[in-house]
C-alpha cells in the first residue's frame, strides 16, 4: 500500500511552493480593473439579482451568488480594493492559480469583513488578518483556514482498511501524518484530519486538512458502485459440463458453482463479496471461456473428433 499528496490547495503561503486559489473580482464582476464605483455598484446588483438563490434554483447558483458578494465586498472598499491591486498586480498566475508576491501575506495589511446577505467567504479574511491599527477594533481570532489534498490507494487497502503514513512538507521541513483508512472506502471520499490544515493568523485553532481518497486501478478486479468486477476464464468442458472453480475475491477465495452450458459473457453474483459497509456490495463474475491450442497431432485428434460430434452445431445460425 503507499500514497502519496497531489494538487495540495491551500489558501495561504503556507506551504512552500504551494499556489494561492486566487479569485479574479473585477472577471466575477464583469468590469474592468479600473472600473468606478458606480461601474462596480451597477454590475453587483445586476449580477445578485440574478444569482440569488431565493430565484435562481440552478445548482452553482449560490455559489456564483456568494463569490458576487465576495467581489464587492473588497472592490467596494478603498483600502481593501488598494490592497486586494496591489496583491493582484504583483503575483504570479500559473493556469488557474495565483502566488502571491514574496512576504506579501507579511505585510500587515488591515481588512475587516463583516458577515453579510451573501454570507460572504473568509478567503481574503486568512490571507489578510492582521490586527488593526488606530481606530480600527482587533479582529477576532478565527480557526485557521482548512486546506485539500489527495490521497491514492490501492483497492485491497480500501477494502481491508489500515493506517498509512502520509508526508507533507512547510517550509522545507517534513511533516508526517499516520491516516487510518476506513475499510470500504470510495473513491472520492474525503478523510478529515482535524487541526492538521493551515494555523490561524490571529491566534485561533488551526484548520483541517481535508484528503479526497483515489483508488487506484487493479489488475484483476474492478469497481462499480459498491460492487466487485472480475473476469473468471473457464475451459469449454467446465462450461458444458459444469464444475465447481475456485475464484479470487478481494476477501479471500471462495468456491463458485459453474450451471452447465455457461457460455461467455455470463455474469455470476457472489452475494456480499464486494465493498464492506451497511449494506455491503457484490462481487460479479463474468465467465470468458478459453480454448486451448491444437498444439499436438493428439490434441488435434480431438478436436476433429468432437468437430465431428457436432457437426450440426453452427453457433453462427
Amino acid at each position: 500500500m503507499h500514497c502519496f499528496v497531489a494538487d495540495c490547495v491551500v489558501r495561504s503561503g503556507f506551504f512552500k511552493g504551494v499556489v494561492v486559489e486566487f479569485k479574479d473580482y473585477y472577471a466575477i464582476l464583469g468590469v474592468k480593473p479600473d472600473a468606478s464605483e458606480t461601474d462596480i455598484k451597477t454590475a453587483y446588483r445586476k449580477l445578485a439579482r440574478k444569482y440569488h438563490p431565493d430565484k435562481n434554483k440552478e445548482a452553482d447558483a449560490e455559489e456564483k451568488f456568494k463569490e458576487v458578494n465576495e467581489a464587492q465586498e473588497v472592490l467596494l472598499n478603498t483600502e481593501k480594493r488598494r490592497d486586494y491591486d496591489q496583491m493582484r498586480v504583483g503575483g504570479h498566475y500559473n493556469g488557474q492559480h495565483f502566488q502571491p508576491p514574496p512576504g506579501w501575506n507579511k505585510q500587515g495589511a488591515h481588512f475587516e469583513f463583516h458577515q453579510g446577505e451573501g454570507d460572504v467567504p473568509d478567503f481574503f479574511e486568512t490571507l489578510f488578518r492582521h490586527g488593526a491599527s488606530g481606530d480600527r477594533r482587533q479582529t477576532q481570532a478565527r480557526r485557521g483556514r482548512d486546506m485539500q489534498a489527495r490521497v491514492q490507494i490501492d483497492l485491497r487497502t480500501a477494502f481491508t482498511g489500515g493506517r498509512t503514513r502520509l508526508s507533507l512538507y512547510d517550509d522545507g521541513s517534513e511533516r508526517v501524518l499516520e491516516v487510518r483508512i476506513p475499510a470500504g472506502i470510495s473513491s472520492g471520499q474525503v478523510i478529515r484530519l482535524a487541526k492538521q490544515g493551515q494555523p490561524s493568523l490571529g491566534g485561533g485553532p488551526p484548520g483541517d486538512l481535508l484528503l479526497e481518497v483515489t483508488i487506484e486501478d487493479d489488475p484483476n478486479f474492478k469497481l462499480d458502485g459498491r460492487n466487485v468486477l472480475s473476469v473468471l476464464p473457464i475451459t469449454p468442458w467446465e462450461a458444458a459440463l459444469g464444475a465447481i472453480v475456485s475464484v479470487p475475491t478481494l476477501g479471500g477465495r471462495v468456491d463458485l458453482r459453474i450451471p452447465a452450458g455457461s457460455q461467455s459473457g455470463r455474469k455470476m453474483r457472489l452475494k456480499g463479496r464486494g465493498m464492506p459497509g451497511s449494506k455491503p456490495g457484490d462481487q460479479l463474475v463474468e465467465l470468458s471461456i478459453r480454448v486451448p491450442k491444437a498444439d499436438s497431432m493428439e490434441h488435434r485428434e480431438a478436436y476433429e473428433t468432437l468437430r465431428n460430434q457436432f457437426a450440426n452445431y453452427n453457433p453462427r445460425q
